[in-house]
């Protein structure tokens, strides 16, 4: 089955009982058992371990990934620490140096107690990759693109190193989505979503995915979010659900949007740097090309002044782009990462990688492109 049939029909099935061709909404926290211990459904007796609705969207997850499991969660860092609690004290993970925010704080503040060691790197630097691991390295954690200065790791290459190493490799695929970039058939073990962002699409639910390569490693971590409870409610497994269901549709537009603004936004004298894979100029043009399908809807870039007061007028100024915090909706936002999604940072520490006080991330929607390059254009004049 190709992707774009994969989006509607994969993992699903019309309902048994009614024939509904969408899967309903088992709004419900329990189901009837025929005797103790026996349900009158072998699958479903509490809708903590497994709700119908909440399975229909694991089944598609797992489907349009190329997984053997698709676990979806109550948010994109509930799944993240789901796989974190895989390890134990003495532990050592090693991470791409670019990550989103609210990773870098789960891991430098959350777990910074637990005994696990986290390294941050630049996963470019293979020479400097491999000097880390050791004998307790036990999980690489890559973002690719990444949030938000769209830097890429090569997947397939460290997929070589972990797999020879018997270390776990986990790749969050938010900013390129499955339609773009499928890490499990480039070598990953453990793909995590924000499903709220491309998979849901529509700015209207908090979820989180993991889908795993291996059946043994997905039943261990379906029992970690059973016993911790982490897990998605039926209404908003429904939307996620809906929402794939037309993510090939709209990662065409964000990727035709996107390109359009990073080549307007390259020649405009008020900017200084453009991050966005599409564009020759990025450092990492030819990984893209060779792992990514297209070049997705996300543009970060900088102003030529270098001033963080050309920033917020800029943000302050919009009017189709909404000044708003996440991504991937069909509506096109526009982000302060030093002020908003990336504040958890330490200021030394954004600086260190580049995330600069006159940086504004773009969100690029689905919207006419000419009423986005106009909205651009007022906003710069």
């Amino acid at each position: 089955m190709k992707f774009n049939t994969k989006t509607i029909h994969g993992g699903q099935h019309h309902d048994p009982s009614t024939g509904a061709v969408m899967p309903p909404v088992y709004q419900t926290s329990t189901f009837a058992q025929i005797t103790p211990g026996k349900p009158i459904h072998p699958d479903y007796e509490y809708s903590r371990a497994a709700n119908p609705t909440r399975t229909a969207l694991e089944l598609a997850l797992a489907s349009i990934e190329n997984g053997s499991r698709g676990l979806a969660f109550s948010s994109g860092l509930a799944a993240t620490d789901c796989l974190l609690r895989s390890l134990k004290a003495g532990d050592e993970v090693i991470a791409m140096d670019d990550l989103y925010g609210g990773t870098y704080r789960m891991f430098t503040r959350i777990y910074k107690d637990s005994g696990i060691k986290f390294h941050f790197v630049d996963m470019n630097d293979m020479e400097k990759f491999q000097s880390l691991i050791n004998e307790n390295t036990k999980l690489v954690w890559v973002e690719t693109p990444t949030n938000p200065l769209m830097k890429l790791a090569d997947i397939q290459a460290i997929a070589q190193v972990t797999k020879s190493k018997n270390i776990l490799f986990a790749v969050d695929n938010t900013f390129a989505t499955p339609y773009l970039q499928r890490p499990l058939d480039l070598g990953a073990d453990v793909v995590m979503h924000s499903a709220t962002k491309y998979l849901g699409g529509h700015s209207d639910v908090i979820a989180g995915a993991l889908i795993i390569k291996d059946a043994a490693l997905g039943e261990q971590l379906h029992f970690q979010q059973f016993a911790t409870g982490a897990t998605l409610g039926p209404m908003d497994s429904f939307l996620v659900l809906r929402g794939i269901k037309t993510l090939h549709l709209r990662v065409q537009r964000h990727c035709e949007n996107g390109q359009k603004i990073a080549d307007f936004l390259s020649t405009h004298p008020k900017i200084g740097k453009v991050y966005y894979p599409g564009l020759t100029s990025h450092p990492f043009h030819d990984i893209a090309k060779k792992q990514m399908s297209g070049f997705g809807g996300m543009v970060s870039f900088t102003f030529a002044s270098g001033l963080k007061k050309d920033a917020t007028d800029f943000l302050e100024r919009i009017k189709v782009f909404t000044l708003a915090e996440s991504l991937g909706g069909v509506e096109s936002l526009a982000n302060h990462p030093a002020l908003m999604t990336h504040a958890s940072i330490p200021e030394e520490k954004r600086k260190e990688i580049g995330i600069s006080d006159d940086l504004v991330r773009l969100s690029v929607g689905i919207e006419d492109i000419e009423d986005l390059i106009d909205d651009l254009k007022q906003a710069l004049s």
